[in-house]
């Protein structure tokens, strides 16, 4: 059992809170058993409080202010990738709750996530915790991999978003709330849609946003006949 805060495990652990780490070596920490990865995917280290480690020296290394019982290492490698009909890409949204709540709509819309340079980690531990599980589930890319009709969402003067008709894929291109997106993005895209506000908010956040264009998109029809 570990009994001292320098062993190496926990000096990785501790690491891997840095996203600088997580892109050199392309591991990461997941904190909680609900979290874990399935059962087919071996993670590569594994610590259990009481069991591999002393559980105040693992609540030592947690991020939860509730320390968890068990804290695993993945590899990045193992997460899912590829592409959907239906894809949400994120241009530079830093917020690390916003893209692990993305990507938990994604999940439970069967639509994939693609991600700029400049986006938050999904690997960090803040999107983790706000994907529940999603980050095992949904195929990530870069921005620029989906085809199909690219839509911007915009504030305000786009298509309304229920009375958009695509043909195809689609991929539903949502800016940070505070830039939203560049108009060399808003260029590249093939129409630009909104999600009716009669209230006097300025804008949506950008995970709520999301939602709704993938309720819009995806689950208004489903189990109707």
């Amino acid at each position: 059992m570990i009994t001292s805060r320098d062993n190496e495990r926990l000096k990785l652990v501790r690491k891997l809170h840095e996203r600088k780490w997580r892109d050199k070596l392309g591991l990461f920490v997941v904190e909680g058993e609900d979290l874990l990865g399935p059962n087919d995917v071996d993670p590569v280290d594994l610590l259990v409080a009481g069991e591999d480690v002393e559980p105040a020296l693992l609540a030592e290394v947690s991020t939860l202010a509730h320390p968890p019982r068990v804290i695993a290492l993945y590899r990045r490698d193992d997460l899912p990738r590829g592409i959907r009909s239906v894809t949400l890409a994120l241009w530079r949204v830093a917020d690390p709750g916003n893209v692990g709540t993305l990507l938990r709509a994604a999940d439970a819309f069967g639509a994939g996530v693609a991600l700029s340079a400049g986006c938050a980690d999904p690997t960090g531990p803040k999107a983790l915790r706000a994907a529940m599980g999603a980050t095992w589930r949904v195929p990530v890319s870069e921005f620029d991999e989906p085809g199909g009709t690219r839509v911007a969402l915009v504030p305000r003067n786009g298509t309304p978003l229920r009375e958009l008709s695509t043909d195809g894929d689609v991929v539903l291109v949502l800016g940070a709330e505070r830039e939203g997106l560049p108009e060399e993005v808003l260029a590249r895209c093939d129409m630009q849609a909104s999600i009716p506000q009669p209230g006097e908010a300025e804008s949506l956040n950008v995970a709520l946003a999301g939602a709704i264009a993938l309720y819009e998109m995806i689950g208004r029809d489903f189990g109707r006949s």
